[in-house]
């Protein structure tokens, strides 16, 4: 199984962060925040090359919490360092 470190985490966060502005416009798929987590959510499914096992499914539409927990479900077991992701989402979601 792949694992991401700390490091790298924050790298893509704030690649994101960087970004921020064009994600959004060109990715209108809800808020400015629930489109920066889901981006987040896709960037770690390519980066730990997940499966479709191992990919969140959703029912019904997904917010900007559906897409927190998706986040917090794909680094279990994979953060390499066991660090606390939670700073790094109250980032992309800080206006």
């Amino acid at each position: 199984m792949s694992t991401i470190s700390e490091v790298e985490f924050e790298r893509l966060v704030a690649g994101i962060l960087e970004d921020r502005e064009i994600i959004i416009r060109h990715n209108p798929i809800g808020s400015g925040d629930e489109t920066l987590l889901w981006m987040l959510m896709s960037c770690l499914v390519s980066y730990l090359s997940l499966d479709n096992t191992d990919t969140p499914c959703f029912t019904g539409r997904p917010d900007a919490e559906t897409y927190r927990e998706a986040i917090r479900f794909i680094l279990r077991g994979r953060s390499a360092d066991d660090f606390d992701a939670e700073p790094y989402l109250a980032k992309l979601t800080a206006e």
